[in-house]
């Protein structure tokens, strides 16, 4: 009668090697995020309260002089750069979702092809050659708006509408259009689809585009230091202008004040609101 012989199983816990390189690639990929994204927010916030800082690891002091120095130009081209972010995300998220609703289900091949692409070409030109190009459209009559700051909306809502487009576009599944059909075979309006189906369920979508329109908007420079009026200033502008002079520090102080509340309207937009039970 023949044995039969069994291997003993392992116990231990395969492919150590690949768990280990597994690890070591995570913790590089976390060094070089912490290097290119982190770490030059942390030397940021240390310029703003150094008194005092060249050829050392830290700064030699701290104090508040330069959050104390900053003056009433300072805060009014705060208040501009959250304005002008507020209205180009609203606007942006606006003009993209009806683009987005507008083109839904029509042949890429045709008209619908050439709006899309018409709408994604700001993507592929330089923001400087953008704001050359508006301010030249827009210097003369009868569309004369180089003298206000409706021209540095235009130029900035140029360059963020194909970023809400595209938000509003990738949420609009299959699933919702079969919602939007049952719905209008039931008798409902087109403004009540509207407000009871489609937008309910693009709400996601409408918080991402307006966070990334109002996120592009604060951080835009090239194209609004191409078109802006005279005084007119945002914060990247002011910013420029300091570290132009050598003004490293103030620059900083400004520069981590714009960072906070722009942290703060962002986590405002992406709260989730409850939603109200029906009795």
């Amino acid at each position: 009668m023949a044995t039969e012989f069994s291997l003993p199983v392992s116990t231990s816990k395969p492919f150590t090697l690949k768990r280990i390189g597994a690890w070591i690639f995570t913790c590089l990929a976390a060094l070089l995020c912490f290097w290119l994204f982190v770490l030059p927010v942390i030397v940021v916030a240390l310029s703003s309260v150094a008194s005092h800082w060249s050829g050392t690891i830290l700064p030699d002091g701290f104090s508040m002089r330069w959050f104390e120095r900053l003056g009433s130009s300072d805060f009014d081209a705060l208040t501009t750069s959250l304005e002008v972010g507020f209205g180009v995300a609203v606007l942006g998220t606006v003009l993209g979702l009806w683009l987005a609703l507008a083109l839904e289900g029509r042949d890429h091949r045709g008209v619908g092809a050439w709006v899309d692409t018409i709408a994604m070409m700001p993507n592929g030109v330089p923001s400087v050659v953008l704001g050359l190009a508006v301010l030249i459209a827009y210097h003369k009559k009868p569309l004369d708006i180089s003298g206000s700051a409706a021209i540095v909306v235009l130029v900035q809502l140029a360059l963020v509408l194909p970023f809400c487009y595209r938000c509003a576009a990738a949420a609009l599944r299959p699933e919702l259009t079969i919602l939007r059909e049952a719905a209008a075979s039931l008798g409902a309006p087109p403004s009540m689809v509207l407000s009871r189906v489609v937008l309910p369920q693009l709400v996601p979508a409408i918080r991402a585009s307006l966070a990334l329109g109002f996120a592009l908007s604060l951080g835009e420079l090239g194209a609004t230091l191409t078109v802006y009026p005279p005084g007119f200033a945002t914060v990247p502008i002011v910013v420029v202008g300091q570290v132009n002079r050598g003004y490293y520090l103030p620059a900083s102080a400004l520069s981590l004040i714009l960072l906070a509340v722009s942290l703060a309207a962002l986590l405002l937009i992406a709260a989730k609101v409850p939603r109200r039970r029906i009795a």
